[in-house]
């Protein structure tokens, strides 16, 4: 199991419930809400377990997502 080295925020509201997100999320820690947005779509939530690989955010293309990473310890590649 990986350790998570960042995180994402979520544009629930720029949402348009496309799902690219959640296929595309190499830890698998992205699903859809059954909830939905002001828009009527359902939009992704995170669970625990993001690595800050920025798939979503490549993928998207409503541009929700913000990536943010951790700062590595010295000397870790």
């Amino acid at each position: 199991m990986s350790t998570p080295r960042g995180t994402v925020t979520i544009d629930v509201e720029a949402c348009k419930g496309c799902a690219l997100c959640v296929p595309a999320c190499p830890p698998q820690v992205l699903s859809m809400s059954p909830d939905r947005n002001r828009a009527g779509y359902h939009y992704p939530v995170l669970a625990d377990g993001c690595t800050g690989c920025a798939a979503c955010q490549l993928i998207c293309p409503d541009f929700v997502f913000e990536v943010y990473r951790a700062a590595r310890p010295a000397g870790v590649r």
